[in-house]
């Protein structure tokens, strides 16, 4: 990979982190497509990448475009649990909780501690439950 693409990458993560999320969000689809392009980037630059560029989304409320930066996020880097993660917590506000406990069952195998997995896995089970008293 060219340092220009890593140059890019770097600057979209200090965008991301000044919570500049428009500049950032155009960083990291310039550094996507010249991935697809050249196919010469790191899975693991790529995935965080794809799952940064869904947290975007995601604070922006476009779900089906964030849950799909995470769904890619995960296709590359399939040992990668933040975009689980991630992905779950838009199922769990939609109400998939089955698809919701999935996604945080899978991010936990990867990851036993990650405790904001742990956490939301027990909250979707118990709303789950309460969903099944209300007949829901």
């Amino acid at each position: 990979m060219e340092d220009s693409e890593l140059m890019i990458l770097q600057k979209a993560h200090d965008e991301f982190n000044s919570k500049n999320y428009k500049p950032a969000e155009e960083l990291y689809t310039h550094y996507i497509e010249s991935c697809t392009k050249s196919r010469d980037c790191s899975a693991h630059d790529l995935a965080i990448a794809y799952n940064n560029r869904g947290q975007v989304k995601y604070l922006r409320v476009d779900f089906n475009e964030a849950m799909d930066d995470y769904t890619s996020a995960i296709q590359i880097n399939s040992q990668f649990e933040v975009p689980l993660y991630n992905r779950g917590l838009i199922r769990y506000r939609l109400g998939f909780f089955k698809e919701a406990e999935s996604d945080f069952r899978s991010a936990l195998e990867l990851n036993p501690n990650f405790k904001d997995a742990k956490e939301s896995l027990r909250q979707t089970l118990q709303d789950r439950e309460e969903k099944l008293k209300r007949g829901y």
